[in-house]
């Protein structure tokens, strides 16, 4: 790969701050990174959302739009940066010598900048903001040691410089436009914000983080691996799922990110408007897939393995996943029954990854069943825990052929007949215990299914609030 002449954002903003990074596996820096950019982005809309509605400004982005709220969108200047293929012919000019990477997608809209498809900053996830009020620079990406991370800056010397590298890129490839950005950028010229505003941000974006590792409320930690036994294939098998993993959730964020815009269009049709449902539905479902396949890979590749337990309210994580639920079983032609308490106890656990993995394991239950199979859901209490109890009931007429499923190194499965990519029995097994529970499989004959057991152990002695069952 040749050495790109012109830097990037996220090598200027980690040079000039010159923070250390924390000692952590590239699969858990780049997990931190992404965290830390969702909630960046957040906290910018909340942010904006304060600027007073009479004032306007620049928002420059990349590799799509960052702002969905309509009020925003009408009120600034919204431009994104995309990577153009039809320019791959003079990308050359700007290489040493050239490069092989493959083009991205161009975003064809009036507000899209174009740059070259083997410029390094369309990889990169970024924004910048100039308002009367405060200036912003925040980048998703790899600084010059290509570890993975996330920065941020609301010093106007940095802003300025972050502007400087994008300038280069509007005067090589869309000098049309650069006498209206110029325009508006000697409009909002870089200012120091008040620490009001930087505080209000900097809250926002923590809120979003994970929870501080804390201390196992179990009894005693269950090991998962001694990792002084992993070998080299594992290694491999490790790094490749993290590639994976996050080349395949980028563009589908992407894409999840311009449907959502699409959607809130005021003249799309009844029509367009359900087909855009699917596309955000199916988006989200594969991002989930490969994110708790990631979460997998991070327990891999960490010395701590197992994931933030506190008291965590089931009835929540139950009332979020089951629509969903329902509707991949309606999808599939399945029936799905769930019982539940009236009343369900506080579990030990993690609450969003909680929610991942049971639809995973849901998901996990249905893909391999015909139309017209049931899967019944049964929550009760047994001891001190919770029983979380999966049975999947095959059609009558199910023969007995079975999908075919294949195993892809030490950590997946793939299923042939309808393409899915999941984790494999070991690895949900491992996430469960991360997750605080144990799950128990236990394989029954062809027309009779299989059952998946999870037990949670409860928080305190919640476990008098459970009532009569009721049906959903």
């Amino acid at each position: 790969m040749g050495e790109w002449i012109l830097p990037t954002l996220s090598q200027v903003l980690s040079f000039m701050q010159g923070m250390s990074r924390p000692s952590l596996s590239v699969a858990s820096r780049q997990l931190q990174a992404e965290h830390q950019w969702t909630g960046a982005v957040a906290a910018l809309e909340a942010l904006l959302e304060t600027v007073d509605k009479s004032e306007s400004g620049l928002v420059l982005s990349g590799p799509f739009p960052i702002l969905s709220h309509s009020s925003l969108l009408q009120r600034f200047n919204v431009w994104a940066f995309a990577a153009d293929p039809s320019l791959q012919a003079i990308a050359s000019f700007f290489q040493l010598p050239p490069s092989s990477e493959t083009p991205t997608v161009s975003l064809e809209t009036s507000l899209t900048l174009p740059l070259l498809p083997s410029d390094p900053i369309s990889a990169e996830h970024f924004c910048l903001v100039l308002t009367s009020k405060f200036s912003l620079v925040m980048v998703l990406g790899e600084d010059v040691d290509r570890q993975p991370g996330f920065w941020f800056s609301f010093d106007p010397a940095e802003v300025l410089q972050a502007w400087q590298v994008l300038r280069l890129r509007v005067v090589m490839l869309s000098q049309e436009q650069m006498q209206k950005l110029d325009t508006i950028v000697e409009a909002f010229p870089p200012v120091t914000p008040h620490f009001s505003t930087v505080s209000h941000f900097s809250q926002i974006l923590l809120s979003y983080l994970p929870p501080i590792e804390a201390p196992r409320l179990l009894h005693a930690p269950i090991p998962l691996r001694d990792p002084k036994h992993e070998s080299e294939p594992r290694s491999l098998d490790v790094e490749l799922l993290t590639a994976i993993a996050h080349e395949v959730r980028t563009p589908l964020t992407t894409i999840r990110t311009l449907t959502r815009l699409l959607m809130k269009r005021k003249d799309m049709s009844a029509d367009a408007l359900k087909r855009l449902k699917v596309i955000d539905r199916e988006c989200s479902d594969q991002i989930d897939r490969f994110g708790i396949i990631f979460r997998a890979v991070e327990l891999e590749t960490s010395e701590t393995k197992d994931f933030s337990l506190t008291a965590t309210c089931l009835n929540q994580v139950l009332s979020h996943s089951i629509p969903r639920w329902q509707q991949q079983a309606s999808d599939r032609g399945l029936v799905l029954n769930i019982v539940l308490p009236e009343g369900l106890p506080a579990v030990v656990s993690d609450p969003i990854m909680l929610d991942q993995a049971l639809t995973s394991l849901i998901e996990r239950s249905a893909r391999s069943l015909p139309s017209g199979s049931k899967i019944q859901v049964e929550v009760s209490l047994a001891g001190d825990q919770l029983k979380l109890q999966v049975e999947t009931q095959p059609d009558e007429s199910y023969s007995t052929h079975q999908p075919l499923l294949q195993s892809l190194g030490e950590m997946l499965t793939f299923q042939p007949e309808t393409g899915v990519l999941s984790l494999n029995l070991t690895a949900t097994k491992n996430i469960f215990q991360a997750l605080g529970g144990k799950l128990t499989v236990k394989e029954r004959s062809v027309h009779h299914g299989e059952v998946f057991t999870l037990f949670l152990p409860l928080q305190g002695k919640s476990h008098d609030r459970f009532g009569q069952k009721f049906f959903i």
